[in-house]
């Protein structure tokens, strides 16, 4: 039975993937800084990838590990994240790991990224330099219940019955599903073909991010909300404004609106043929992410 290393195991991703690779019959660990407190599936196991240390008990006879840690509340995340990843990639080397996992951002390499998207990019060579492969599978924004994107989305619809928004509204991106998230993971962990490949994924529409909001809209009070577009909403003014009017804090909100003037959807479909099934339209996925409950308010 493979071992598979699943950082984060308490966020957004982690604590819906770590029960389905139990359920599939693999011996999982959650790795978490408190491991004391964990309650869910799998064996817990302490770990800190911002402490080099910490992770060479944690992924001693791993398989696979799967990476999905960030630091979008951090000014310095940049930094942090890159440093983490390279101290994570050295650790799995030594531990003999054969795969990495990593969930990453969508954008094309000629665009001018922004400092988030432009970071994703790095780690995904920062974990791969010491030499195991890494199955990347790029995303825009992820639709479910306590996804900070979604609830940015959620949070504006329900609080405010008109909204001023700034010109990046009209940019395309290709919003996907937790639960196709969660599938093309698990379809990829082990999956031959997919060792040490980047793997586009994304729900079967492509959407401007007005669009996301009147969709959503539309599912959760049955109608469309008046918004009105402006040119001069610069970054840190709408980040203040998101976290005046949602519980996301002004770093995290920064860090996402620099990148949401850039397209992000999917060119490359391949992941379609290694892992089929047809992906989730976005008005379902935010049924769904409302069904599962909306507990942040």
């Amino acid at each position: 039975m493979s071992t598979v290393l699943v950082t984060g195991a308490t966020g957004f991703v982690g604590r819906r993937l770590v029960p389905v690779l139990v359920a599939r019959g693999l011996d999982v660990r959650a790795m978490t800084r408190r491991p004391e407190s964990y309650d869910g599936p799998g064996t817990a196991v302490a770990g800190d990838v911002h402490d080099p240390e910490s992770l060479e008990a944690a992924l001693e006879g791993a398989d696979v590990a799967v990476y999905l840690v960030h630091s979008l509340d951090d000014d310095d995340f940049e930094r942090k994240d890159a440093e983490a990843a390279s101290s994570f990639g050295k650790a799995a080397a030594a531990a003999g790991v054969s795969q990495i996992v990593y969930l990453g951002g969508l954008g094309d390499e000629d665009d001018d990224l922004s400092p988030h998207l432009r970071s994703r990019r790095e780690v995904e060579g920062k974990l791969s330099e010491a030499g195991v492969p890494v199955t990347v599978l790029r995303a825009a924004i992820v639709v479910g219940a306590g996804g900070i994107s979604w609830e940015i989305t959620r949070q504006l619809v329900k609080n405010l019955p008109a909204m001023v928004v700034p010109k990046w509204v009209n940019t395309r991106t290709q919003p996907i599903a937790i639960d196709d998230v969660i599938r093309y993971l698990d379809g990829v962990i082990g999956l031959e073909p997919a060792i040490g490949k980047v793997l586009e994924i994304g729900g079967p529409e492509q959407l401007t991010y007005l669009e996301m909001m009147q969709q959503a809209a539309e599912v959760m009070i049955g109608r469309r909300v008046p918004i009105v577009t402006v040119p001069v909403l610069t970054p840190s003014l709408s980040s203040h404004w998101i976290a005046f009017v949602t519980d996301v804090d002004t770093t995290t909100a920064k860090n996402l609106i620099d990148s949401m003037a850039t397209e992000v959807v999917v060119h490359d479909d391949s992941i379609l043929e290694l892992v089929p099934g047809e992906p989730i339209p976005y008005a379902d996925a935010v049924r769904q992410a409302i069904d599962e409950g909306d507990t942040t308010d």
